[in-house]
């Protein structure tokens, strides 16, 4: 099926107010306050963030959903929301503009809801709570802070509106005078004609995105895009390639990467800052210290001590896990959270990534765990044993496999379209091994990471 048309809307402050508090009155009048929820799951648009933006400005939390999820998928998260309402289509998300104009917030009093997988495939939803009107104005004026948003400022958003990096962008944008430019999706095509148009001067890609940039048949060897002063990238390892390539392409001091997660922001690292310590994902973030504790590994990569991530914030910047105080309790040591990936320090504070958590799949910007593909395989009779994993990959990072242990009834064809069924794209694992056995250690625990060498991949 051919993919639809990528639209392009420019929004600025002047057009998306208005229309922000008609959602916000809209939602006020159906008897919401702040702290309830609002979900949604629709197609990236300019109406979906001024919606977004419009409910979070009087404090009501948007919950943010993939509309790619298939509906097994969503109703489960939409469950864990328990949202107060659901928009889940065009028609309801514009019949929200028809309210009366509400009271608004200087700044966005919350972020949105947003749902990372735990390490066990069970869902967690991160959310801020509701801030006061001080706190608002501060996580405000840290993201300005790092990111330099002025009213000079457009800002190109390349990744959909369900990942962090989006609404962070364009609100920082929007509230500092900035315009922006939503795109339904993401193409290479119509990203390289906005970025040639000129009206394009800061943005954010995956690597994945960068490299089909790169790779588009109309990119001369010599094109450049000096017009930007800011790109900024993360979500996914960077190959060396790639950054060396987006340094040619937009200029050495208009790059930036950064590591961080759904649940906080951890450092930010200047091209000169790489160049000088290859590797390194930077330095902490102004107001943040980071530091690393010893994390006695599984038995599955052996019995070496390795640093675990953690990073000391402002009280702002505190987040919880919707409705689990176990899993935030287990997040937090005082006013630092990890979410359990590994690095190491140098002595000048730069952090050098040795590990993600220790099963996560990072695939095109996107986190796949292989808990929660398993749980969905082992549905099927046929299945007997699965193990999931990633194997390196040019373009996407990584790409997700699996493994099977199934009776002889069982083809691959059947697996993909049980997996069509089940499964959002982005997790469906692009390769299926079958194979007599898994490896197991002596306490029954699969060996993920052994997995690749025992089928002979590496």
């Amino acid at each position: 099926m051919a993919k639809l048309p990528v639209l392009v809307e420019r929004l600025d402050l002047e057009l998306a107010l208005p229309k922000m508090a008609a959602v916000a009155g809209s939602l006020q009048g159906k008897g919401l306050r702040a702290g309830d929820r609002v979900a949604f799951s629709c197609e990236s648009s300019a109406n979906l963030l001024m919606a977004v933006l419009g409910t979070s400005l009087v404090g009501i939390i948007p919950v943010l959903l993939n509309p790619t999820l298939v509906q097994e998928e969503r109703d489960a998260l939409l469950q864990r929301a328990d949202a107060s309402i659901e928009i889940l289509d065009t028609e309801s998300l514009v019949s929200l503009f028809s309210g009366p104009a509400a009271e608004l917030a200087e700044f966005p009093l919350t972020r949105p809801m947003l749902f990372t997988s735990g390490t066990t495939g069970f869902p967690k939803a991160v959310t801020t709570g509701v801030w006061t009107e001080s706190q608002a104005r501060a996580v405000f004026e840290d993201e300005r802070e790092v990111w330099g948003f002025d009213a000079e400022d457009c800002h190109l958003i390349n990744s959909p509106l369900y990942h962090s990096v989006a609404t962070r962008f364009a609100s920082g944008t929007l509230f500092s005078g900035g315009s922006i430019l939503v795109t339904s999706r993401f193409d290479a095509g119509s990203a390289l004609e906005v970025l040639r148009s000129g009206q394009a001067t800061t943005s954010f890609f995956v690597p994945t995105h960068l490299q089909r940039l790169f790779s588009h048949p109309s990119l001369s060897e010599d094109e450049c895009f000096s017009g930007l002063r800011l790109v900024a990238h993360a979500g996914a390892p960077c190959p060396t390639s790639t950054k060396l390539e987006a340094f040619r392409r937009f200029g050495e001091p208009a790059v930036f990467e950064f590591y961080g997660s759904t649940e906080g922001q951890f450092t930010i690292c200047s091209a000169a800052q790489w160049r000088e310590r290859p590797g390194t994902v930077g330095r902490a973030r102004p107001g943040r210290r980071l530091f690393t504790q010893p994390l006695s590994l599984l038995d599955d990569v052996g019995g070496d001590q390795a640093q675990e991530i953690w990073c000391d914030v402002p009280e702002f910047a505190r987040f919880e896990y919707f409705r689990d105080a176990a899993a935030t309790a287990n997040a937090w040591k005082g006013s630092a959270f990890s979410v359990g990936d590994l690095g190491e320090l140098d002595d000048e504070g730069y952090l050098f990534l040795t590990g993600r958590r220790s099963d996560l799949i990072i695939t095109g910007g996107s986190n796949v765990y292989p808990a929660e593909l398993e749980a969905v395989f082992r549905k099927l009779p046929e299945v007997q044993d699965i193990c999931v994993f990633a194997l390196p990959d040019e373009t996407w990072g990584q790409r997700v496999c699996a493994a099977i242990v199934a009776r002889d009834s069982l083809s691959e064809t059947a697996l993909r379209e049980f997996a069509t069924q089940h499964l959002a794209p982005f997790k469906r694992p692009k390769e299926f091994h079958f194979v007599g056995e898994l490896p197991h250690g002596p306490t029954g625990k699969l060996l993920r990471r052994a997995v690749p060498d025992f089928l002979g991949l590496c």
